[in-house]
């Protein structure tokens, strides 16, 4: 087995999952920030554990379980980026964001496209966006690098006070 024809062949991300401390509060937050809605639930022994969100413009399924010593531990930490698809659509997220109220750290130019970080859940875990758009690509095989990215990022629109 060598070379990429024994690649196996991976199609995007299926739901991405976070423990959380708790469900109701979780859901209400991802419904009215970015509009996910409950598509499924999971109960063991006769308690509910786990909630299925879908995002009705596209975004990936989102998978709550209930968990509070890991939401706890995971809290801060940014385990996935959403992707929106240009910079106009991350400008929008961002000026719905600021009307809800919902501090975040603002529209920066990253690596290869724009971002919007330091977006919360209730249980601090940082929800990151990143455009599918690029400013800038790098040529096939070659590894882009950022030293310093947030010191060295350029920061397009800060978010409103």
């Amino acid at each position: 087995m060598n070379g990429e024809a024994d690649i196996p062949r991976l199609v995007g991300v299926h739901h991405l999952k976070l423990p959380v401390r708790d469900l109701a509060r979780s859901e209400t937050w991802y419904g009215r920030t970015l509009g996910y809605r409950r598509a499924a639930e999971f109960v063991e022994q006769g308690a509910l554990t786990e909630i299925v969100l879908s995002h009705p413009a596209g975004g990936p399924d989102l998978v709550l379980r209930l968990a509070p010593d890991r939401a706890e531990a995971a809290a801060g930490f940014d385990y996935f980026a959403i992707a929106v698809p240009d910079s106009a659509a991350i400008e929008a997220l961002a000026a719905r964001l600021e009307a809800l109220d919902e501090p975040h750290g603002g529209v920066w130019r990253g690596l290869r496209g724009w971002m919007l970080p330091r977006l919360h859940d209730p249980d601090g875990h940082e929800v990151r966006f990143y455009t599918v758009e690029e400013h800038t690509s790098g040529e096939p095989g070659e590894v882009m690098r950022m030293v310093d990215p947030q010191e060295n990022a350029e920061q397009v629109r800060p978010a409103a006070p």
